[in-house]
């Protein structure tokens, strides 16, 4: 009997379904282990600050092309949408107030995070992955070292440290973006728009920006050289290590987004 009990695709859909939750808890178990570690690691100093300034280099000058380049588009798109529209209906004033908020508030952040992750992250990932499957990371432990202190510390404080200063320089350029497109499609001055975003745009939103960036370049990092550090099977499951790593930092950077616009603008 139990043998046509767990033929059955009630009982297939239900492994799955249990096998997929245990996954989940475990990756999760993870990340706060490798983040307990990481943290109590730094009064040692693992790091060499020429390592920790190559990987501020990596992480926030190598991508600010693409990230101005999604972010600035992104505004332009959202500008001529809008921009038009509301002159007509004698909202020309509230433009600029508009596309600010959505830049500071969600649209950069977000957008530099998914640009960071599929640039930065992935290749964080592979990089850890690659030393796991060819056992640099045990000749690393063989030396005495901590592989996590020694691989995790400066590209998770990097990633920390530099996702804010991405983020407001993406936020400017979507502010300014938006200026020009206004401008273009609506025939809207530049003074009326500015003012707008100085009257519209406060200090909360600021503030709120810069954590949440700091946020979201601690979960990158962290999630990007977890997964790289769980990886096995040669070529195969680094591929599979650096796909996780991208998916799963997709789905914390939203979550953690999530948490920030219920507790700060709820």
């Amino acid at each position: 009997m139990k043998i046509y009990y767990k033929a059955t695709y009630t009982y297939k859909i239900f492994s799955i379904f249990i096998h997929a939750c245990e996954s989940i808890l475990v990756a999760i178990g993870n990340f706060v282990s490798y983040g307990i570690e990481l943290l109590s690691g730094l009064k040692d100093k693992p790091t060499t600050f020429k390592e920790f300034m190559y990987q501020c280099y990596r992480f926030g000058v190598t991508s600010l092309p693409i990230t101005l380049s999604i972010v600035g588009m992104t505004s332009i798109i959202v500008a001529m949408q809008v921009a038009g529209e509301m002159v007509k209906q004698g909202g020309g004033n509230y433009v600029g107030m508009l596309i600010a908020i959505l830049m500071v508030r969600e649209e950069a952040a977000i957008m530099a995070g998914f640009a960071i992750i599929s640039m930065i992250g992935s290749s964080m990932a592979s990089e850890i992955a690659t030393m796991k499957v060819t056992e640099q990371i045990d000749a690393i432990k063989v030396l005495k070292v901590n592989p996590v202190h020694y691989l995790f510390t400066p590209r998770v404080l990097a990633g920390t440290f530099m996702m804010p200063l991405v983020v407001i320089i993406s936020s400017l350029v979507g502010i300014l973006g938006g200026a020009l497109a206004s401008n273009i499609v609506s025939g809207l001055s530049y003074k009326a728009y500015f003012d707008s975003v100085w009257f519209g745009l406060h200090m909360h939103d600021l503030r709120v920006c810069i954590m949440k960036s700091f946020a979201f370049g601690f979960v990158i990092s962290l999630i990007s050289c977890s997964w790289g550090m769980e990886a096995k099977d040669g070529a195969k499951g680094v591929g599979f290590a650096t796909t996780k790593a991208v998916v799963w930092a997709f789905v914390a950077i939203v979550i953690v987004d999530l948490i920030f616009a219920a507790t700060c603008f709820y």
